[in-house]
């Protein structure tokens, strides 16, 4: 489907949706919505519940706890530990005391059973986890006893601790099953603060309160989270009241800016965009087409235009005001040397403006989501300023189902981010070994000094080790960048003053269930 095509299918669909809006018996703020409940629009579901299969690995799951949680601040605290780890061993031995008296939401009481089981299902080769090459430095994990658990390390990691905010599944249920295709995929049980009561695929997920939940009953008893892949839907729906709150992109939140009924509330993230640049394809597996590309891109042009100033210019996965960022690795916007750069390669353009080489025109096609205001703009604003250096992206949209298969030729317009730890944003990312693997690693990026120093920074607790080589690793990327980044995005919510309180943390890219003033519902009180 075309941009066009889709900006018609969204204005008919929004026209409906505004249609059966007018007829609510709604205020346009939620009021006629019981007070004991919320219900939020998000742009993207998940493909699975189980934590055993990679949901809920980042925290914040609503249905799960993991040992740790973060707090507002991102610090992390005990939830099913009763404590912080104990590390000894030169940082190889993690000890966790678990908490006394909590069960799971089916009335089995959790134990250190239940952590020995997931951890090791996560690892084991036959579960299709696609992220389990994050708990690569354990060795070992065993029960000391019911209420203590101990992870024995290969080697000093130094973000270990944050790998244990990964949801603790029930061994009594999901271990009695396949854990690729059983029940617990889609019908969860755990011990957090809702339990699943209704998922309608593509539509809705909704959750109640936990009764017998460790930390207290929550006061919103109904939590539903609405599936609402289109930003103008979101926008729509939230108007005229379907919706309490939703993430949208900057030019949608500004409409609702003089409305004294709702707040605006902006995160703070890692959450990046960019252009995978696959090597298998000839003209965006050429070393100076990528240079050239990543110099041609306007990018605080695309702060300002689309994200209205929410947001900074990317250069890496890492932010500029990041301690982890290495200085120096910023790009200009300069299309002369890009052109520059294009001429002495060989690639002269031809009469269409377009540039070829050794028969061959400087042409790409770049995918975007489907609905996804956000990467449809970042796609259009990348074809029409690498253009001007003479080479051509033919911009097209679909659903991931339909993008898929093309990745490994085809550019995609990605995202990713995650602000616990360097290697969390930068091994997936770029490491050769998970060179498509799914969304790892989509720009098949090799380059054996990055592999290298990626395996180095994540086996040492030294902080200054750890940042000579991700700086490395920037330098690198900057030197070859297999991706062009585009933007780090702030995500920017707007919700209904229903309730108060309300806080945002510092957000990955995921932007759904786990983010948003809701990532801590079940702490959210009536406003007054």
């Amino acid at each position: 489907m075309t941009a066009r095509s889709i900006r018609g299918a969204v204005a008919a669909a929004t026209m409906a949706l505004a249609a059966t809006a007018c007829a609510a018996p709604d205020d346009g703020h939620g009021a006629g919505r019981a007070a004991d409940s919320a219900v939020v629009g998000i742009a993207h579901e998940p493909e699975t519940l189980s934590p055993l299969l990679g949901y809920g690995k980042d925290g914040n799951s609503k249905i799960f706890d993991g040992l740790l949680t973060h707090d507002a601040g991102m610090a992390l605290k005990p939830a099913l530990a009763a404590a912080l780890p104990k590390v000894t061993d030169g940082g190889t031995t993690y000890t966790y005391p678990l908490r006394r008296g909590v069960t799971f939401s089916d009335g089995k009481p959790f134990t250190a059973d239940d952590v020995v089981f997931t951890y090791r299902t996560i690892l084991d080769a036959k579960t299709n986890n696609a992220s389990k090459a994050e708990l690569d430095a354990i060795e070992k994990v065993e029960k000391k006893d019911d209420r203590t658990v101990v992870f024995h390390l290969k080697y000093p990691y130094a973000p270990f601790a944050e790998r244990t905010v990964l949801p603790i599944a029930p061994r009594h249920v999901a271990g009695e099953q396949d854990v690729n295709t059983g029940s617990f995929t889609t019908r969860p049980i755990g011990t957090g603060p809702y339990v699943l009561t209704d998922w309608s695929k593509g539509e809705k997920l909704t959750f109640t309160a936990n009764p017998h939940y460790w930390g207290g009953v929550p006061k919103v008893k109904r939590l539903t989270l609405a599936v609402i892949k289109d930003d103008d839907i979101r926008a729509t729906r939230l108007r005229s009241g379907d919706l309490d709150g939703a993430v949208l992109p900057p030019d949608l939140a500004a409409t609702f800016t003089a409305d004294k009924g709702r707040t605006t509330l902006a995160a703070r993230t890692f959450d990046y965009r960019n252009v995978t640049l696959p090597g298998a394809n000839p003209v965006t597996g050429d070393r100076a087409v990528r240079r050239a590309l990543d110099l041609a891109v306007d990018r605080r042009a695309m702060v300002k235009g689309i994200l209205s100033g929410a947001g900074k210019p990317a250069y890496g996965p890492v932010p500029t005001d990041s301690p982890w960022f290495a200085k120096g690795t910023e790009r200009p916007y300069d299309l002369a040397e890009a052109r520059r750069i294009l001429d002495e390669a060989g690639w002269t353009k031809g009469p269409d403006g377009i540039r070829e080489k050794d028969g061959r025109r400087a042409s790409f096609t770049l995918w975007y989501l489907s609905g996804d205001k956000l990467r449809q703009e970042h796609a259009l604003a990348f074809a029409s300023d690498i253009r001007k250096a003479g080479i051509e992206a033919r911009v097209e949209s679909g659903t991931w189902e339909a993008i898929a298969p093309h990745m490994k030729q085809d550019a995609v317009l990605a995202g990713g981010g995650s602000p616990a730890d360097p290697d969390f944003d930068q091994y997936l990312l770029l490491h050769s070994s998970l060179a498509g693997d799914g969304f790892n690693n989509m720009s098949r990026y090799a380059d054996a000094t990055v592999d290298e120093q990626l395996v180095a920074a994540r086996r040492t607790d030294d902080p200054a080790a750890r940042k000579a080589a991700y700086d490395t690793i920037q330098r690198r990327l900057a030197d070859n960048p297999a991706y062009v980044f585009l933007t780090h995005v702030d995500h920017l919510y707007v919700i209904a003053d229903r309730w108060q309180g309300l806080t945002t943390q510092v957000e990955p890219h995921d932007h759904g269930l786990a983010s948003g003033p809701w990532w801590n519902a079940e702490d959210w009180q009536p406003a007054k």
